[in-house]
């Protein structure tokens, strides 16, 4: 079976598609430790445990956002390092930008409620917290072409979830740090929603916390569209009032 993989080393000069051919009947991350042992050890990629918890392993196959060890390779196959970062080398990219869009965004807790939580408390803000960072979210979405600012999906669906967390005191101080950036910048495309590999629904995540931030007393900027105003970054919607382009896709 054949595998094509995007290496990159700028050390070396080197920004190429290399093919390799392996044994098939192997997941992703398996072929790519295949490649590694077999053909070239310098071949540099991220994996952790191996079983779709750590998210480590993000990288994009043919054009889309997937997990190594739990995407089976097929012939032909592209592998390429996820978009919107830089890439260190080959599958390996930077980082650095994850730390800071979680604390841009407020997403932790500031202040604890002294209260009494029930299964329905942790029932709402179970789905939001089984977010692994594995960047999938944040490669998949087209906002950062316009917007290197965008605080993207993955750091508003844990946004949405401290908002929704009944031991957050300053619920609003949240709701206040993602109105620059993001939940108006965002699109609502769905192409986070699609790739998440822990089926969480960031875009349902964005228009929630829409909802909240109004019922907060803040601006409802989706009207700027209706306006022509466009959004944060210089992006044209393309608003039609005759019957054209919907930025909300509805």
């Amino acid at each position: 079976m054949n595998i094509k993989i995007k290496r990159f080393n700028s050390e070396q000069d080197i920004d190429e598609i290399v093919d390799y051919d392996i044994k098939d009947n192997k997941t992703i991350l398996e072929s790519l430790i295949e490649v590694k042992i077999k053909y070239d050890e310098s071949l540099a990629f991220r994996c952790g445990c191996r079983t779709g918890i750590c998210g480590s392993c993000s990288l994009r196959v043919n054009g889309v956002e997937k997990l190594a060890c739990k995407s089976k390779l097929n012939e032909n196959d592209l592998i390429e390092p996820i978009k919107n970062t830089k890439v260190i080398k080959d599958l390996i990219v930077d980082l650095e930008h994850e730390s800071k869009l979680l604390k841009k965004s407020n997403t932790f807790l500031n202040k604890l409620e002294e209260t009494t939580i029930s299964k329905e408390d942790e029932k709402l803000i179970d789905t939001q917290s089984n977010c692994i960072l594995c960047q999938s979210c944040f490669s998949s979405c087209p906002i950062y072409e316009v917007n290197d600012k965008f605080l993207g999906p993955y750091a508003l669906t844990r946004a949405l979830r401290y908002v929704d967390d009944k031991k957050e005191s300053q619920k609003v101080q949240t709701l206040e740090k993602i109105q620059d950036n993001g939940v108006w910048d965002c699109t609502l495309c769905g192409n986070c929603t699609m790739v998440c590999p822990q089926f969480i629904d960031p875009k349902t995540d964005i228009m929630n916390l829409r909802m909240k931030s109004v019922q907060n007393g803040f601006e409802d900027r989706s009207m700027q569209y209706m306006t022509g105003a466009g959004f944060a970054g210089g992006f044209d919607t393309g608003f039609d009032p005759t019957g054209g382009f919907n930025p909300n896709g509805f």
